[in-house]
């Protein structure tokens, strides 16, 4: 994968692209000098940060529609973290709680969980439904 993913500053909208293996500090925008963000945990959001957190993200961004109640999604999020960790600036990982979202959950046409929608520049590429092992999803990610 490339190895200088662009981040986009969340202050000002500048896009910088950066180096991930050479950072020894955390890098700044460009144009705002604003700290920048790279997100190397999952987060969660609810509906109204999709939009900013998914839709307008530079990044590929992995969207984890779950539940909490939900013993396949319980042993996904674990998985997902570790993947999150391993790979900043290459992936964002994003948690919806399907429960607490589900406008959002059926905007996107989720019938199952967990289902994994990988979207790049704001468009769904591709999407996984159900348990895969961490491979599976490394690969599913094309990371």
């Amino acid at each position: 994968m490339n190895n200088s993913p662009i981040i986009k500053c969340r202050k000002c909208g500048a896009k910088n692209r950066l180096i991930i293996d050479n950072l020894h500090s955390v890098p700044r925008c460009g144009k705002c000098k604003d700290p920048l963000v790279i997100p190397d945990s999952a987060i969660s959001i609810g509906g109204g940060e999709f939009h900013s957190e998914v839709l307008q993200e530079t990044l590929p961004t992995a969207v984890d529609f779950w539940a909490p109640w939900c013993g396949p999604c319980r042993m996904v999020s674990p998985v997902l973290e570790e993947i999150a960790r391993e790979n900043p600036g290459r992936i964002k990982v994003v948690k919806v709680n399907s429960d607490e979202n589900q406008d959002l959950s059926a905007q996107y046409g989720i019938q199952g969980i967990p289902t994994i929608i990988l979207f790049r520049d704001g468009r769904e590429v591709d999407r996984l439904i159900g348990v895969a092992p961490k491979e599976h999803i490394v690969r599913f990610l094309r990371l």
